[in-house]
């Protein structure tokens, strides 16, 4: 694990470095600027919303006596797909779109379901309430 974790967090500066090299020096390096500062407000901004939207839903599932389990992880989702776009980068940039959209956040939840369940069921994953 903490390999992985040393891969990410070498490999992925590494590549939006080389990304951000590339586009300022077929845009410029004021645009390319520009575009970061700009995509690290809007999805700050976005962020806020989905953020304030899931919390809503959270509050009336609450309400109704209802686990929010769904919105708990939708949150989730929105958090990290926030700090991603306040990471400067194109890379990151993009990852974050996705993870604060809810069309595409819908497809990224059902693959990490998957996953978690194909970890569950080879027996790489325990869960604490069998």
């Amino acid at each position: 694990m903490l390999f992985r974790l040393l891969l990410v967090f070498t490999i992925i500066p590494v590549i939006e470095l080389a990304v951000l090299i590339k586009v300022g020096g077929i845009i410029g390096t004021f645009n390319t600027i520009m575009i970061i500062l700009a995509t690290g407000m809007w999805g700050a901004m976005l962020a806020k919303s989905q953020g304030l939207l899931v919390l809503q839903r959270i509050k009336e599932n609450m309400a109704a006596g209802i686990m929010p389990a769904e919105e708990l992880f939708n949150g989730a989702l929105i958090l990290v797909g926030g700090a991603l776009l306040l990471t400067p980068g194109f890379v990151t940039d993009l990852l974050g779109l996705l993870f604060l959209i809810p069309q595409t956040r819908v497809l990224i939840k059902r693959y990490i379901e998957r996953w978690i369940q194909h970890r569950i069921d080879s027996g790489r994953t325990y869960t604490y309430w069998d």
